[in-house]
Formats: structure tokens, C-alpha cells, sequence
């Protein structure tokens, strides 16, 4: 990388007379104005809540701004939950082979599961948890937020932790680290690039879901938390295209901020963990990231509160690794064998239990459906398994070649990355007053309109993941390709698509398993009076979530959750272990 024409350490600043300056200033002044915003934002979370007479939800448009910071501060919310689920569910799944094999179904099913489903199970249960309090229905909001976010992220980590090159881990191995110390020095690192834009697309999903996880109609309930994604429901329902204009504007406003504060310089600084000796000559750049590297005061945090930190990592991983080896090396077989009786025992407990949850679910959906009903339920699986089939491929044949165009040209991606970000986080219902009249106008029947409603929301997962895997082609490579004249068909064959093949079934793995659950908004489009709904079980299971039909919100959960988990034994699963065998950069 190119030198730094600043101190890079605290000491040096002050050898060099470097003092708080204006950059300085502005930063503490975020910081207050941030933490003073958490304290109001939180104490407004937690107000009664009488879920009877529930806050009315006001469309008066000086109210956007506050909706959004309640909105983007249950984003932020959900986002931390589901990186600290990437690394600890990725991180296991990665390590242990027969972890292995129970997780990634087990995250197959729930990627699945549509965000109406989640809240349909939880919000009764926060509700109960937080009786008289709308910390219930924040908590329910942001759980279902967070279940639009973590699974794309975790097959992401999970696919970058199994594809780390052999000489890493032998460099690790040689030189005794343990595994924190291989998890934050070599593994995480490995991730970086991936795990970003992995991220920034997941928050973006995390706004394509915001109207269903802020304006809940589950469960014979109609709660409106404030919210812009509520506001936007709620124009939507009373057709008020004038409010809807002014929170799309919002909305883009907002990713457009959070890009540029947050998004691009994690990019710009995930570029040093690129596996290359040759440095590229057009790296990803930020004006944030370069006036925060010249703070005076996050650089004497980071000497200080960061050194502390380290060694408190170190002290802790090596406690870990002590223990670790006691109870493996010098535990009594007596002991050992209490132990792994004990884990077994809660095993079989855990298993009993969802197996007589699932008897009674089960006699319930059968006492209230027919066999009829339920074969119906099960055609309409396969209706939507084809829109989400046709999703797939022509999303993969347009957005591939794109982003490897995108992911080439870091210069192009600085322009690409934010308005990718808007489109990707573009909810769908926003589009519903152009889409309902352009599908009534032209005669387009919903049953083939909602595969492009489907593509919306979904398609992005491909595109994301392919242009990180194109920014992760090492450099050294790139030259070499072009020093042996490599060109069109022979680049792709012998470079790009070896390198992009592994970020590629990530995205399409993670585009397929959130078109099933975008089908619950896209096979129902509605703008005021005009609704348009397909046959599918998207449709059928916004229904029947909305009436409050539980053996039919079970069964239709189930019946998407065994196609998806199907489709990914049967495809996903062996290109993932191609891509792991072939694929892998050594």
C-alpha cells in the first residue's frame, strides 16, 4: 500500500506537534449527537403499549425524518445480532463436520421461513414477555429484520472460513496459534472483503422487509410501530402517493448516507486483506476512511482502548486454549464421560421437545385441513418453485456478467455500489402503484408479473456476491492473465469464472432461499383499491397469516421449508462442495 503522509500513532503525533484539530472536533461532536440520539431513540422504545387501542401512525410528512431514525436504529439493531449469529453459527459449522451436517439444513429451513412466518410464532411471545410495553413489538420487529439479514451473511462467512488457502493454515499451524488467534488473524481477515459485501447486501434485505416487520398484521393483529416502513404501508393502504414519493425520497436519502459514512469505508479498508503480493493500481477509496485515519482522537483510541483490548483478547484466548487442553488432556474418563452424557441428555431433551411440538402441530393440521386442502397447498409450492427457478437463472445471466464488470473497476464501483445498494434495498410494496397499474394497463397476469417483483428483491444477492468475488481476484493473477493474452472466452474459462464460482452459488444459494420468502410480498400486489394476487404459496401465506389460520400458516411453512431444503441438498449443497474441492484459491 501507499505511505501514509501522516503520524500513524498518537506518539508520533505529538513528536510531530499534532493536536485536536476540526476533524477532531466533528468527530466528538458525531459521537455526542450519536449517543444522545440512541438515549432518546431507546427511551421512546419502551413507552406503553395497549395493544388494544395501538398508536395510531400519523402521515404527516414533517414526521419522516424521526421515522427513519427509529427505523434505521432497529436496522442497526438487527444488523449486530446477525454478524455476532455469522461468526458464532458460521464459525461452528466450518470447524465441525458433523455440526456440519445438522446447521446447514437446519439454516436452509430457516432461510425459508418467510419474515411473516417469524412474526406470526413471535410477536405473541414478546408481547407476553414485555406485557404493557411496546418494547414486545420493537423486539418482534427487529427479530423479524434480523431474519431478513443473518442467513445470507452466515453462508457467506461460512463458505469463506471452508475456502481459506492451505498455506494460511499451515502458516497458523507453524506458528502455534490458537484459535482465537487463527480466527482474528488469519480466517476473519480471509472474509473481509466477502463478508462486506455480504453485509451491505443483507442490510439492504433488511429494507426490503421493513414495511412487513414494522406494520405487523399477523394473528388477527394490526400494530403499526412508528417507523418508515410502517409509513410506507400505510400509504400505501390509503393510496396517498404524495406521502409515499416523500418516504422513498427518505429512504434513498438515508442509504445514500449510510453508505458514504459507513459501507464504503469498510470496503476501502477490507481492500487490505486482498490475498495478493501485487498491489492494484486502482484500489477502492473513501474520504471518510481518509479523514478518520488523520483523527487525532480515534487514534488514541486505538492505541490505548485497542491495546487494551488485544491483550485482554490474548489474555482470554489463552485461558481458552489452557482449558481446552485440560479438559482434553487431563480430564478422568469418569468426568469425560459425565460430560458427554450431560450434552447428550440435552440433545434428546431438545429433540423430545420439538418432536411433541411437532405431534401436536401436527394433529392440529390435521383435524383442521383436508387432504385436499393440503395437496392444493403443496401445487402452489410448485407454482412459486418455478417463478423462483426462473428468478434465478435470468438473474444469473444478466447480473454475472455485470458485476465481474463492476468488481473489476474499482472506479465503477465507487459509482455501482450505492445506487446497487438503493435498488437492492428498494422495497417492494414502493413500487406497487406503477407495477399494479403497468400489469393492469398491459394485461400482464400477475401469475407471470410477480416473477419480476420476486427479481426485485432477491436478484441482488447474485450480483452482490459476484462483485466481491471479481474484487477478490488477486491482482498477481490479473496480470498473469494478461501477460499470457488471455481474452474473452479464454479470461472467463481460465480466470473469472474459476474465481467468482464459490461467491456465485453463495449469492444464487441465498437468492433462491429469499425469493421464497419475497414471494410472500410478491404474488400480492395492492395500491389502494386495486389488488392483483397470483396463485402461490407466497399468497397463500400471506392469507392465511393475516387471518390467523395457524395449521395453515404451520403447513405451508413446512411444505416451503421441504422445497428449499430439497432444492439445496439435491444442487446447492454439491456445487458448494465443487466450489470447495476446485475452486479454491492455493
Amino acid at each position: 500500500m501507499t505511505a501514509r503522509a501522516y503520524p500513524e500513532t498518537t506518539g508520533q503525533q505529538v513528536e510531530r506537534g499534532w493536536r485536536y484539530g476540526w476533524i477532531d472536533a466533528i468527530v466528538i461532536l458525531a459521537i455526542f449527537v450519536l449517543l444522545w440520539t440512541l438515549v432518546v431513540l431507546s427511551g421512546d422504545m419502551r413507552v406503553r403499549f395497549d395493544e388494544l387501542h395501538p398508536p395510531p401512525l400519523s402521515l404527516d410528512l414533517a414526521l419522516i425524518p424521526y421515522y427513519t431514525a427509529r427505523t434505521v436504529l432497529r436496522m442497526f439493531i438487527a444488523f449486530a445480532a446477525a454478524l455476532l449469529f455469522t461468526f458464532i453459527y458460521g464459525y461452528i459449522a466450518a470447524k465441525s463436520v458433523r455440526a456440519r451436517k445438522v446447521m446447514l439444513p437446519l439454516l436452509d429451513i430457516l432461510q425459508s421461513v418467510p419474515v411473516l412466518g417469524f412474526l406470526s410464532i413471535t410477536v405473541t411471545g414478546f408481547l407476553a414477555l414485555f406485557p404493557g410495553s411496546l418494547l414486545g413489538v420493537e423486539c418482534a420487529s427487529i427479530f423479524a429484520i434480523f431474519t431478513a439479514q443473518a442467513w445470507n451473511m452466515t453462508f457467506g462467512f461460512y463458505h469463506s472460513m471452508i475456502t481459506i488457502p492451505a498455506e494460511l493454515q499451515e502458516a497458523a499451524s507453524v506458528y502455534r496459534m490458537n484459535r482465537w488467534q487463527r480466527f482474528t488473524k488469519v480466517e476473519l481477515p480471509s472474509s473481509a472483503i466477502g463478508l462486506m459485501w455480504n453485509s451491505m447486501m443483507s442490510f439492504g434485505g433488511g429494507w426490503f422487509f421493513v414495511a412487513q416487520s414494522e406494520a405487523i398484521s399477523v394473528m388477527n393483529k394490526n400494530i403499526k410501530l412508528p417507523g418508515l416502513g410502517s409509513y410506507m404501508a400505510a400509504a400505501a393502504e390509503a393510496g396517498d402517493t404524495r406521502a409515499a414519493v416523500y418516504a422513498i425520497i427518505a429512504m434513498i436519502t438515508t442509504i445514500v448516507v449510510v453508505d458514504q459514512l459507513l459501507w464504503r469505508p469498510l470496503v476501502a479498508w477490507a481492500e487490505k486483506f486482498k490475498l495478493e503480493q501485487t498491489e492494484g493500481k486502482d484500489s477502492p477509496t473513501s474520504w471518510v476512511l481518509d479523514l478518520l485515519e488523520r483523527s487525532y482522537v480515534l487514534a488514541w483510541l486505538s492505541d490505548h482502548v485497542g491495546h487494551v483490548l488485544g491483550r485482554f483478547s490474548e489474555q482470554a484466548s489463552a485461558l481458552g486454549a489452557d482449558l481446552t487442553q485440560t479438559v482434553s488432556g487431563n480430564t478422568p474418563a469418569p468426568a469425560k464421560l459425565l460430560l458427554r452424557i450431560g450434552l447428550w441428555v440435552g440433545v434428546v431433551f431438545a429433540v423430545g421437545w420439538l418432536i411433541l411440538d411437532g405431534i401436536d402441530i401436527a394433529q392440529e393440521i390435521k383435524t383442521d385441513m383436508t387432504g385436499s386442502q393440503m395437496l392444493h397447498v403443496v401445487w402452489l409450492g410448485i407454482l412459486t418453485l418455478l417463478r423462483v427457478l426462473a428468478m434465478s437463472v435470468i438473474a444469473t445471466l444478466i447480473w454475472t456478467p455485470i458485476g465481474v464488470w463492476i468488481g473489476l473497476r474499482p472506479r465503477v464501483a465507487r459509482i455501482a455500489q450505492p445506487l446497487a445498494q438503493i435498488a437492492a434495498s428498494f422495497p417492494v410494496n414502493m413500487t406497487f402503484p406503477f407495477v399494479v397499474a403497468f400489469f393492469i394497463s398491459t394485461h400482464i397476469p400477475i401469475n407471470l408479473g410477480s416473477v419480476l417483483l420476486m427479481a426485485l428483491g432477491t436478484q441482488w444477492y447474485i450480483l452482490f456476491n459476484v462483485i466481491a468475488g471479481a474484487m477478490a481476484i488477486p491482482t498477481d493473477l490479473r496480470e498473469a492473465a494478461a501477460l499470457f493474452g488471455l481474452r474473452r472466452w479464454q479470461l472467463w474459462k481460465t480466470l473469472i469464472i474459476p474465481a467468482i464460482f464459490p461467491f456465485w452459488v453463495t449469492g444464487a444459494l441465498t437468492a433462491t432461499g429469499g425469493a421464497w420468502n419475497a414471494s410472500i410480498v410478491a404474488e400480492v400486489a395492492s395500491w389502494g383499491k386495486d389488488k392483483l394476487v397470483a396463485d402461490g404459496l407466497g399468497a397463500y401465506i400471506a392469507q392465511v397469516t393475516e387471518k390467523g389460520d395457524q395449521p395453515a400458516i404451520y403447513f405451508s411453512i413446512m411444505v416451503m421449508a421441504v422445497f428449499v431444503v430439497l432444492i439445496n441438498r439435491v444442487f446447492w449443497r454439491r456445487l458448494y462442495d465443487l466450489a470447495e474441492r476446485k475452486f479454491k484459491l492455493d
